[in-house]
């Protein structure tokens, strides 16, 4: 090993920025001035590379011009970015039934799941939708996870590069990067009932996808998972694997699900890496924003998109 790679160093894991875009049907500030604010931090921070765990955008997987927006941003970070998609850039995982959180005016589950034109779109913007790379002797791999137990053609295709990943020589840590968490309590959990446990369903990997994931983790020698999706920094441990879910930098949700630490709280994870190992720790923004936006929440269907708000954000009438 050579002096460059017993230095110390360091990479950041950012998720669910959402920052929108007033060209949208819904808006919050808040949400884009707290996402200033983590590049801010981040950008002082100066890592060696940073991971971006999904949900770059609040409505991605319908507005192509937010994924544009996010692109441009990110281009600009003087250090290699590498980025997973979260549902709200792609659609969500595959259900072939309804729950009952939705409510009048929401799409059902059904017509959220994700579609291969949506995983093209993101992919043509932002890169293959699998990725494995070495640094200084830490493996970073992400894949798109809503694919899995999808039946698209994408889920062939990554399950066909995942199987190569088993055969590789190991690097000294392995890190995987995904944007739903593999599991709410235990990997043993099974499938969360879609009707009777909405959220735990709704913020996990279904089976026999899940099992079939942890395999490929331990075949590769994986000490970290990291994903986001719920809002929540946590951290658990399973199989000898760190499984820790990012905070997220636009809003927090979910803060009464578990009583064994973590936060909602509005943030980003560094990551120093030193001989002795990997260390990692939750970075608070310095500051957040409370601020009035337009729009409804969830999932709205297209006759509950009004964008004559937005309209008036971005043409403001001449004095």
């Amino acid at each position: 090993m050579n002096q460059e790679q017993m230095s110390s160093w360091s990479f950041v894991h950012v998720s669910d920025m959402q920052p929108g875009s007033p060209r949208s049907y819904r808006y919050n500030p808040s949400w884009r001035k707290n996402w200033e604010q983590a590049k801010k931090q981040i950008q002082e921070i100066q890592p060696d590379l940073l991971l971006v765990g999904g949900d770059l955008t609040r409505d991605g997987s319908i507005h192509d011009f937010e994924l544009e927006e996010m692109k441009a941003e990110l281009d600009p970070f003087p250090f290699p970015v590498f980025v997973v998609p979260g549902n709200m850039d792609t659609g969500n995982k595959h259900t072939r039934r309804d729950g009952r959180y939705r409510g009048a005016g929401q799409l059902t589950d059904k017509e959220l799941n994700v579609t291969s034109r949506q995983l093209e779109r993101f992919s043509s913007l932002f890169g293959p939708l699998w990725w494995s790379v070495d640094h200084k002797n830490v493996r970073f791999s992400g894949f798109a996870d809503m694919v899995v137990n999808s039946g698209l053609p994408e889920e062939r295709s990554f399950w066909s590069w995942a199987e190569k990943q088993r055969s590789r020589s190991p690097a000294r840590h392995h890190v995987w990067v995904m944007h739903y968490p593999l599991f709410i309590e235990d990997p043993a959990e099974g499938t969360w009932d879609i009707e009777k446990n909405y959220k735990e369903w709704y913020f996990s990997i279904d089976s026999p996808g899940r099992e079939r994931l942890l395999r490929l983790f331990k075949d590769t020698q994986t000490d970290w998972v990291l994903s986001g999706h719920v809002h929540r920094y946590r951290v658990s441990f399973a199989e000898g694997i760190r499984f820790e879910i990012a905070p997220a930098t636009s809003f927090g949700q979910w803060s009464d699900r578990w009583q064994d630490g973590g936060t909602d709280r509005l943030g980003f994870l560094k990551f120093d890496v030193k001989e002795d190992g990997i260390s990692s720790r939750f970075v608070a923004l310095s500051k957040t924003y409370n601020l009035k936006g337009y729009g409804p929440g969830g999932h709205p269907a297209p006759e509950a998109r009004d964008y004559a708000l937005a309209w008036m954000a971005t043409n403001p009438p001449s004095p």
